[in-house]
């Protein structure tokens, strides 16, 4: 799969919107409004991370990344997500690849850790597990993945922006 990974513009919004909300039409799992998230994420100068997949001049995947705050005061924690690829784009390597660059944008920034939360077979394989000690209320521990780039691991309960409550 030949994509270009960069830095989304303002060109790219509605894009983005577009492709997000096709990603997750279909998802079972999904409240159908994660494009709205991200466009909440961004009105409120939350997106701290936001990439796009590009190949043959269109924009197929999009990768976000918020902070968080954690219940223990811990300072450079950020949520992942959403992740989306354009249906008909899916299983080709989009997703690992805007998932090793935003990992890596992260540790450019000096971040101390990711969270999100998916399937964590899928998650694994970028390195993040389930943490006993760091928990986001209300969802099954195991769906809730965490990756400490720099010691120590954060403990407590984790917040996501208010943004993750838009819907519309």
């Amino acid at each position: 799969m030949n994509c270009m990974i960069r830095t989304e513009t303002t060109a790219d919004h509605a894009a983005i919107h577009a492709l997000t909300s096709a990603a997750f039409r279909e998802a079972p799992h999904s409240s159908h409004t994660e494009q709205f998230i991200v466009d909440a994420l961004r009105a409120r100068g939350e997106l701290s991370i936001s990439l796009v997949a590009e190949t043959q001049g269109q924009v197929v995947g999009h990768i976000a990344l918020s902070p968080v705050t954690v219940s223990d005061g811990s300072t450079g924690w950020f949520g992942l997500g959403p992740i989306s690829v354009v249906p008909a784009w899916q299983g080709q390597g989009i997703g690992a690849a805007l998932m090793r660059a935003a990992l890596e944008a992260l540790r450019q920034q000096g971040a101390h850790g990711c969270v999100l939360l998916g399937e964590p077979a899928y998650y694994g394989r970028f390195g993040f597990r389930a943490e006993p000690g760091l928990a986001l209320p209300g969802v099954p521990a195991e769906y809730f993945q965490v990756l400490c780039l720099q010691p120590p691991l954060a403990q407590g309960e984790v917040q996501y922006s208010s943004a993750f409550e838009a819907t519309g």
